[in-house]
C-alpha cells in the first residue's frame, strides 16, 4: 500500500486503527504494521496508542482535538478529575494531562498530542457525565459535581478543611450542593460523603461571608 492509497482510504478520518485497514485492504496485518511504522518514522503519521494512528499535521483536514481523542484512545471513558475541574474553572491551574475515568484497567498513554491518563472506577460509580461541545467537537466529560467527587474519591486521605484550602477551589457557585450530596451517596463511601458535606458547609459559610474557600 502506498501513502496516497492510505490517504484515499482514511484521509477523511481524524484517526484510524490497524484493524480497519486490515479489513479494507488485501495486505496482511504484519505488512500494514511495517508500512505504518515507516510512515511514523517519516513524520507522516502519529501513533496515538498501539494499533491507533492519526495523520500528521501536514495531512490533516482539520486539527486533532485532544479532549476528543481522550474519549477515543481508551473506551469507555469520560474526562474528569483534574482536567475537567480545570476546564470548568473550579481550580486555578491549567491542567495539561487529560485525566479520564474508565471502568477498565488504569492506563497512561503518551504520544505527540499529549498525556492521557485513565483511572478506574467501579461500574456503579461510572455516571455523572454527559456529551459537551468543546471547540466544535462532541466529547464526554463529567458534570462539575462529578469531576470533584471523582477527584476526591481517587485521591487518598481525608478531605478536610486544610486540604480543601490547598486546592484553592474557585467558581464554587457552579456546584449544585444537592446534586453533589446525591452523587456522593451513590459511591457508598463515608469518606466521600463527608467531603461533600464539608464542601456544602464551607460554600454556605462563604456566601454568608464567614469563611473563604
Amino acid at each position: 500500500m502506498r501513502f496516497d492509497e492510505l490517504l484515499k482510504l482514511m484521509g477523511n478520518q481524524e484517526y484510524f486503527d490497524l484493524a480497519s485497514l486490515v479489513q479494507l485492504t488485501e495486505e496482511t496485518r504484519d505488512t500494514i504494521r511495517m508500512q505504518l511504522h515507516r510512515w511514523i518514522n517519516a513524520g507522516k503519521l502519529l501513533k496515538l496508542r498501539r494499533g491507533m494512528y492519526a495523520f500528521s499535521e501536514n495531512y490533516q483536514k482539520r486539527p486533532l482535538s485532544p479532549p476528543e481523542l481522550a474519549n477515543r484512545i481508551y473506551t469507555p471513558s469520560y474526562l474528569s478529575t483534574y482536567w475537567a475541574s480545570g476546564y470548568f474553572g473550579l481550580i486555578p491551574e491549567k491542567v495539561v494531562i487529560y485525566t479520564s475515568i474508565t471502568t477498565r484497567t488504569p492506563k497512561i498513554f503518551k504520544n505527540d498530542i499529549g498525556v492521557f491518563q485513565y483511572q478506574h472506577l467501579k461500574p456503579e460509580a461510572f455516571f455523572g457525565y454527559r456529551p459537551m461541545e468543546m471547540d466544535g467537537r462532541k466529547i464526554l466529560a463529567a458534570e462539575p459535581e462529578k469531576s470533584l467527587l471523582d477527584l476526591w474519591y481517587l485521591s487518598r486521605g481525608t478531605w478536610d478543611r486544610n486540604r480543601m484550602d490547598e486546592m484553592r477551589f474557585q467558581n464554587v457557585e457552579l456546584i449544585d450542593g444537592v446534586k453533589l450530596r446525591e452523587y456522593a451517596a451513590r459511591f457508598t463511601s463515608p469518606r466521600l460523603l463527608r467531603a461533600a458535606n464539608l464542601w456544602v458547609e464551607l460554600t454556605i459559610k462563604e456566601r454568608e461571608g464567614t469563611v473563604d474557600l
